[in-house]
């Protein structure tokens, strides 16, 4: 694999694009119709943050030497593939197309998003850049749920419908949640290596235990959250096809499944994700 494909981190992207195709499904069921050009921007502006990120946590963790000796996916600078100015020459790019696509956005829609948006880029950048990276301080979690979860969720609702709803919010905490499991199981594989490094994440606050329990509950909430709104569109308890799944994973974590078990645990937890969203999607359509 292409070493930029392989260090954009391909099997993270369900996690900026699951919410988009939630929010844009239920401005549909609301409305019969959406903006083809205003859904297309949305996404570019989700896929070139994800990989914005990627991109900025591989260059920030390489110079600082938290990423030696790590299991799990490519990283360019750790691994000398690429040097430092080129991964953060790729972060700014993808940034760039983020914000080109979310300007334009914003003037088909309402400038206000140009505030988040920049608030997004700033939080991609800090996670772990900066002199004071809050993902080394245990945050990491809230601003995945916040971005990836209730901004992307509701934004992509936002650009079609011009109106914010409970149903939006509800959709948009269950994608939150299912973000979150992603970097909590991420951050249980690496507990290890982060203690030793100074990293700082909520999974080394928590401890091991703690972490495990905090993933099943995510994992557990986004599905109830559904099934609240379920009350108002009972097509979406076909959501419940995925529970056997979400319990096979929450049971191997809660087993203790350590190091590259995790790795496999965390693509089946963004399957899930992907799969949530498209059988959502798919219920918001009758």
């Amino acid at each position: 694999m292409n070493k930029w494909v392989a260090g954009a981190r391909p099997r993270t992207l369900p996690a900026a694009i699951a919410p988009t195709i939630v929010g844009t499904a239920l401005a549909y069921h609301e409305l019969r119709s959406i903006s083809w050009l205003n859904s297309l921007l949305a996404f570019m502006v989700g896929i070139s943050l994800q990989v914005a990120v990627n991109y900025a946590n591989d260059y920030s963790d390489g110079i600082r030497g938290t990423d030696d000796s790590r299991v799990g996916p490519i990283r360019l600078v750790a691994s000398q593939l690429a040097t430092p100015q080129a991964v953060k020459k790729a972060a700014y790019i993808s940034f760039f197309i983020a914000m080109v696509a979310g300007t334009v956005l914003s003037i088909r829609t309402s400038l206000w998003l140009l505030l988040i948006g920049a608030l997004a880029i700033i939080a991609a950048w800090t996670y772990t850049g900066g002199s004071r990276p809050y993902g080394y301080r245990g945050y990491g979690e809230l601003s995945v749920f916040i971005f990836f979860g209730v901004v992307a969720t509701m934004g992509s609702y936002f650009v079609q419908t011009r109106r914010l709803t409970i149903h939006a919010l509800l959709l948009a905490c269950a994608m939150g949640a299912l973000a979150c499991a992603i970097l909590v199981v991420n951050n249980l594989r690496d507990l290890p290596k982060d203690s030793q490094v100074g990293k700082r994440t909520l999974a080394v606050m928590l401890g091991d235990k703690r972490t495990r329990i905090f993933f099943i509950s995510l994992l557990l909430v986004a599905h109830l959250l559904v099934l609240i709104l379920a009350l108002s569109i009972p097509y979406l308890l076909t959501v419940l096809i995925l529970l056997p799944a979400t319990l096979n994973i929450a049971r191997s974590v809660w087993r203790g499944a350590v190091g590259r078990d995790l790795i496999t645990v965390l693509g089946r937890t963004a399957r899930v994700q992907a799969l949530f969203a498209l059988i959502l999607a798919l219920a918001l359509l009758p």
